[in-house]
């Protein structure tokens, strides 16, 4: 057993052995706030209170209620779900160790911190203190209704609170407080994205890494939010519009009426949920001297408020969309198909849907002629659609957000191009009912470079590609939590160079690590808004 002392109270964690086995110590369900229950539903959480005697930190506490996107299980969790888990190679170090600090992904709808899809094995071998949370998602962490009662982004404070807490604690772990990295992936990199400009989080964190996840992409922010809260209520059958009214109801509701109703009812063949991301970020109103996490505009806030001093690491899979058009199946995708060669506005990006029917046509068509070549749409060239959608939901975002982030802060942009069976998201994602045996880098197929699936557990031989990779991604990320620098020194065989505006460059982390630098798909987005939006 291992024991520690925190704020509230002593902790009882436990000695464990990684697949290679070497030994660390494993404190999980740590409270970090008080249970956002009653009157604290929707709201700001509270600090956790103090315990009598030793409290067990060997199970994971409850994730937050919800309905798992790649399940067709009941929907599981509770409302109580405010808990973090630490992971530390020794509790008293020689030298306080870097802290990395995981929020996971899932859209805010689903995910949790726990070791199915974030086991810590890989990264605490490498010297560091991980810590992994939970944080209300859907409507419990994100309905709005822009009154004191119900202001908003109350998961994006848990994930504060969270932060406040590793800072007052993580020293009894062996962590470094003054050496934190923030590191997420999807949702978790939007809520990166926003912790970079946030007042609330300036000052806790030293370093962050932005996985495939801008806060800047479209479903990263919502501005509907208070429509979206009338028609939830009126799907549970309340019809008002009393601020008040709305708010009681609300908080008299069951937990799991809130997550059940927000699924779309939009289903592929394969019956799997498409998720309409109405619970996300908005912009908070004043209230009193409460705390915002976010109000504005999310372009002004990276041109202007992105925190000074913090080193920055940002990048994107190969093929982002391949994973879950696959999982949406062969109708959804001739759907995709028929659109593409019969609705003219196809290929217009969101931040033109307001422009004219005139202006719209004439960019869709310029976007369509550099993907399509003159061709029309089909399976023979869905590839090419495939890479519009990557660019039009996240890699121009990127883009974009790294020239605001490298102009003030020290900055590294990657692409990762791995590929192997521990590709895992694209073995869930079954996108080998599409492609056969060819092999992608999806949405979320870094994610078993960094950390064990404990619940679809590989063997590691130390000979094989596989480990070879994930040795290269833990040291890379790692030694960017240590030294603000991915490539300290030669050991791994290049030199990974800081992104400018001018130069470019990324590291194409695959099998090999390699120098690249922005091709012409970046150049041809950047021209269009330019072109039509040189004022964004």
């Amino acid at each position: 057993m291992a024991y520690v002392r925190v704020s509230e109270g002593v902790l009882e964690g436990e000695v464990v052995k990684n697949m290679f086995g070497e030994s660390y110590c494993s404190f999980k369900g740590i409270p970090y706030a008080e249970p956002p229950l009653g009157n604290l539903r929707f709201k700001a959480p509270q600090p956790p209170k103090s315990w009598q005697g030793v409290r067990k930190a060997t199970e994971f506490g409850p994730i937050c209620y919800q309905a798992d996107l790649f399940k067709k299980e009941a929907p599981s969790g509770s409302e109580d779900c405010l808990y973090l888990n630490v992971y530390t190679p020794d509790t008293k170090p020689d030298k306080p160790l870097p802290v990395m600090f995981w929020i996971h992904g899932g859209g805010l709808y689903w995910g949790s911190g726990n070791d199915d899809f974030y086991g810590p094995d890989f990264l605490v071998r490498q010297e560091v203190v991980l810590v992994t949370i939970n944080y209300r998602l859907g409507a419990l962490g994100f309905l709005c209704l822009g009154t004191e009662d119900a202001p908003g982004n109350a998961g994006m404070k848990d994930q504060v609170a969270a932060l406040r807490w590793v800072n007052k604690n993580i020293s009894h772990f062996g962590g470094d407080p003054n050496n934190v990295t923030i590191f997420g992936e999807s949702a978790g990199g939007w809520s990166v994205g926003y912790h970079l400009v946030t007042p609330m989080s300036k000052g806790l964190f030293k370093r962050a890494i932005l996985q495939s996840g801008i806060c800047s992409c479209p479903d990263a922010q919502t501005v509907e939010y208070r429509e979206n809260a009338l028609a939830l209520a009126k799907k549970l059958g309340f019809d008002s519009r009393d601020d008040k009214e709305l708010y009681e109801f609300y908080k008299s509701q069951p937990f799991e009426s809130l997550i059940l109703t927000n699924e779309s009812s939009s289903h592929s063949e394969a019956d799997t949920p498409v998720l309409e991301l109405k619970w996300t970020v908005v912009s908070e109103k004043q209230f009193g001297d409460n705390e915002r996490f976010f109000y504005g505009d999310v372009l002004n806030a990276l041109r202007n408020n992105i925190h000074d001093g913090v080193d920055i690491m940002v990048g994107y899979n190969e093929d982002e969309s391949v994973g879950m058009v696959s999982m949406m199946g062969i109708n959804y995708v001739q759907a995709e198909i028929d659109k593409a060669n019969n609705l003219p506005k196809f290929f217009v990006p969101k931040a033109f849907t307001n422009y004219s029917d005139k202006l719209q046509l004439e960019i869709g068509k310029k976007i369509k002629d550099f993907y399509l070549k003159g061709e029309p749409a089909s399976m023979n060239n869905f590839d090419q659609i495939l890479k519009f959608y990557n660019c039009n939901l996240l890699i121009y975002e990127v883009a974009e957000f790294l020239k605001l982030s490298a102009q003030r802060n020290k900055t590294y942009s990657y692409i990762f191009t791995c590929k192997s069976k521990r590709n895992l998201f694209s073995q869930i994602c079954q996108v080998d009912k599409f492609y056969g045996d060819r092999m992608f880098t999806c949405h979320a197929d870094d994610l078993a470079y960094l950390f064990e699936f404990n619940n679809m557990k590989q063997v590691l031989e130390k000979d094989s590609k596989e480990f070879k990779m994930m040795e290269q991604v833990t040291k890379l990320w790692t030694n960017f939590a240590k030294f603000g620098k991915p490539t300290p020194n030669s050991d791994l065989g290049v030199q990974w160079p800081e992104y400018s505006v001018e130069d470019k460059h990324y590291l194409d982390i695959g099998e090999q690590l390699t120098v690249g630098t922005d091709g012409n798909e970046v150049q041809f987005w950047e021209n269009i808004f330019m072109e039509y939006l040189p004022q964004r």
